[in-house]
Parts: C-alpha cells; structure tokens; sequence
C-alpha cells in the first residue's frame, strides 16, 4: 500500500485543484493507511469532461464491442493475479476479515467482470414487426458518462457491480469511491490502467458526498448515477440528478427478514442466520437483521444460535482465523452502541454481546449481539443498524410472519427455512423483497439480478438485466414505400 494516493482523470495520477487531501485509517487499529487527494467540485467537473471526450471522439468511442470485452476479460485475468494483494488492501482499508476478501469478494468481483466481458458483443436491438412498406427496428446503445458513488462495506465488489456493465454496454464512468475506503478502488483501477484501457474511460475522484458526490450527482456531463448506500443518502443522490432529470438506480438500505419455520432443519438454519447477521460485521445493506423463529421452534433454534454466536471469533481481520473484524470507523462502531441502548430502553432483551470487543485490539470491534424479547414495533426491528446485531422475534404461523416480515419501509432480501416447498412457494409470492432465499441466505452471482423494493431502492445490479441501467433504446423507422408516407394527403 502507498502512502500517498491521487485522483485518476483521464489516465492520469493527478493532485486536486484544491490541493486538499484527506486521510484514510486501518478500522482494526486505527493507524493511518495513506493520505489521499480530495476531489471538489472542480475536479468532479474535470473528470466527467475526461470521460465525455473518450466516449464521444476517443478510442473507446471507436473500439468494436468484441475488442472491448476482450479488454476487460484481461483486467479480470490481471486481477486474478493480484488477487491476494488486493485482498490485503481491501482488508485494511475497511476490516474485512482476510477470509471473505480473498476467497468471497475478489473471486465475485472477477467473476462479475468476466460474465460482462462476455455480454459485451450481445448488447442487441430488435426488430419489428411492421407493414410491407417499412422497416422498423431498435438499437441498443451505451447511454453515454456514468456517475457511480460505491459504499464502503465491500469497495472492489461493488465498483465493479458499476464498471463492468457500465464498460461492458460501450459507457464511460466516473467512479466517486467512500471517503473512509478509497485506496482499494484506486489500486484496482491501476490494473485497468496496466492492460490498456483508454485514458478517460475510467476516472476515480475520492472525496465527500456531500462535495464530490453531489457534485457528480447534479453534473449536467453525466447521463446516469448509478448508486449503492443508505436510503437517506440515496433519496440526495435521486434528488440531485432530478435537477437534470438524469435516470438513477439506487441500491439501497434493508431490514430484512430471515424467517425459520418449525420443519426447518435446524443446524443450516442456524448457520444461516449466523452469515446473515455477522458477515461483513453486519455491515451488508441485504444482512438478514430481523430474525423470524416460529414460536415451536424457537428454544430449539435460540440455544444453537447462542452457542455459535458466543463462539464467533472476533480479531485482526488480517488473521485467517478470524470470523467478524471491526466496525469501519468510531462514527459506525458509536451508531450500534447507540442502537443498542435504543433496543435495551424499549424492552428488548440483550442474550449476547452489546458491548465493544475489547479484547479484539485498539480499533473498532464490537461483540456478534442478539435481541430478543423484541417486537417488530421496536427501533431495533424497524431501522437498519448495518452492524452485527440480530433482532429475534417470535411468530405463531405463515399468516402472522408474512404480516410481520412485510411491515417494514424496505424490501431488499429475506430468507425462510423450511422442508414444506408448497409452504415456500407460498411464502416466495407474498414476501416483499427483491430476492427471497429459501432454505440459505445471502447468495449472489453474476448473472442473478439483485436489487430492492419500496425504500430498498430501484434498478438491478448483476445479471443480463443490468445492461438495461447502462444503455438506451433508439427505435429506427425506414420507410420503403416509392412515394413516401403521405400524410397530408398533398
């Protein structure tokens, strides 16, 4: 890792206008991991021009759609190389434990880049049926300079949930990574850089929401922001872009419900629950939050759960041994404990956990935290914490958990747990969310669309689906006739 990072505009490493920088720390110690170079409005401006010129007149501009994917399926095998390096950095950029950045995120991140690179010379119009004397049919073209802003919970992963559509669909982009997890992104772009990407097509401009993101929002050069966050930010980013009435997709918050029925076998629903809460320190938009356990079932599923909870080891994100790693930063470690003291004053009851992991090291560790005694009208049930804490709360039967499971402003995942497929089926059709699992939680792949309802958000990442958020349509209309369409009669 480099102790200075720069903004990258139009194939170039380049300092702010402002000359302002700002510093991005290691969340397991809380020592500095670089200084980098803090983008403003000036450089946002910069940037979206870098990649209009290499969209409209630049070498990207003129490439076939099969020498691009070409291109980009050489990044993906770059990457590859690279791959436990890049893990490392994005380990100590934002605690993930070494475990899910080299063997979970890096691999989908590849994969994601190889499905797109594979799609890039099948972006296809149709045509029409139409009478004799015309012809009629539709293109499908890149919509022109993307805007993405990545969260900081998973940074390579989800950068490239925007930039391999996005490049794949003929687009350029302008990528404004989190303030608190730029170096990751930065160093992958260097990889697309090193295989030869035009200069322009990918620019990177680190920096605040509140100054850069805003100002890559509202940009009049961007045609599209594509945007991964909480909804309150989100409902910004959507409000920004309305100014130039520009199409947005937002993937956003969740609470999301994971539903165990009593015929549930027990062990994989216990496991289950476990990744959905505590992977990524629950730091994960689609984290199974409110736990569902059928009131039959619940002594039975609670004593495993709190034993495998209990066990969970907690430490130097950087050792293999290690399950959960810390909170990003003190400001979200301060957002769960205040969560918690919010669950603890109205009546829930705290079975583990609810305290800073103390014995984890200097940085921002807090303890795998259940509820329970919790009522789906609770704080705790209702808003999304993005910490390790799971909410557990009792129900009698389908009736009453799909009522429970669906009172809630979000709809992005859920899971339910059981041996009956005509119970899941049921339970697949009324449950509110963009993805349901049945009988596991929290699977991806590339060529699966993922996404939300309600205040979770709009749009689909992944799968072939997406490459509708990175184009537009145009109809073609060719009249045959000899005389031409005659509708005036004249």
């Amino acid at each position: 890792m480099e102790k200075e990072y720069k903004l990258f505009i139009g194939g170039k490493w380049v300092d702010s206008v402002s000359g302002q920088t700002f510093q991005s720390f290691n969340p397991a110690t809380g020592e500095l991991n670089a200084t980098v170079a803090e983008a403003g409005e000036e450089d946002v401006d910069l940037a979206v021009h870098s990649a209009r010129k290499a969209f409209e007149s630049g070498e990207w501009a003129k490439m076939s759609p099969t020498d691009r994917g070409k291109l980009l399926y050489k990044a993906a095998q770059k990457i590859n190389d690279k791959l436990e390096f890049l893990a490392e950095i994005e380990s100590k950029d934002n605690g993930l434990p070494i475990n899910e950045t080299k063997l979970v995120a890096l691999p989908a991140s590849i994969n994601v880049l190889e499905f797109y690179a594979g799609l890039a010379n099948k972006v296809q119009g149709a045509t029409l049926a139409s009478p004799n004397n015309r012809f009629n049919f539709t293109l499908k073209e890149p919509i022109g300079v993307v805007g993405a802003i990545i969260p900081w919970n998973y940074p390579i992963m989800i950068t490239m949930w925007k930039l391999a559509p996005a490049l794949a669909a003929g687009n350029t982009i302008v990528i404004k990574p989190a303030e608190l997890t730029p170096i990751s992104t930065l160093e992958l772009i260097k990889v697309f850089q090193e295989v030869g990407i035009p200069d322009g097509v990918i620019n990177v401009v680190p920096g605040h929401g509140s100054t850069a993101g805003n100002a890559l929002s509202n940009h009049p050069g961007v045609d599209k922001v594509a945007f991964t966050g909480s909804t309150v930010t989100g409902q910004l980013v959507m409000q920004s872009a309305s100014k130039n009435l520009k199409p947005v997709s937002l993937e956003l918050g969740g609470k999301s419900p994971n539903i165990i029925f009593e015929d549930a076998n027990i062990e994989a629903a216990v496991n289950g629950a476990l990744s959905g809460i505590y992977m990524g320190q629950g730091q994960v938009c689609a984290a199974g939050s409110r736990l569902f356990v059928q009131e039959s079932a619940y002594d039975k599923f609670m004593d495993l759960f709190l034993r495998k909870s209990e066990s969970i080891r907690v430490g130097n994100p950087l050792d293999s041994s290690t399950q959960m790693g810390p909170q990003v930063s003190e400001e979200q470690l301060k957002r769960v404990e205040h969560y918690v003291a919010v669950g603890l004053d109205e009546g829930a009851s705290i079975l583990t956990g609810g305290k800073r992991h103390e014995d984890a090291g200097s940085g921002f560790f807090y303890t795998p935290t259940i509820f329970e005694n919790v009522t789906n009208e609770m704080t705790i049930a209702r808003e999304e914490i993005f910490g390790p804490v799971a909410s557990v709360i009792r129900f009698k039967d389908e009736e009453d958990v799909l009522e429970k499971a669906n009172n809630s402003i979000y709809g992005l995942s859920s899971g339910v747990w059981t041996s009956d497929i005509k119970r899941a089926l049921r339970m697949v059709r009324g449950l509110q969310a963009g993805t349901v699992h049945v009988n596991s939680y929290g699977g991806l792949d590339s060529n699966t669309p993922f996404g939300g309802v309600k205040q979770s958000g709009f749009g689909r990442d992944l799968g072939i689906e997406a490459l509708d958020m990175y184009t537009v349509t145009k109809n073609v209309w060719v009249d045959l006739s000899e005389e031409g369409a005659n509708w005036f009669g004249l």
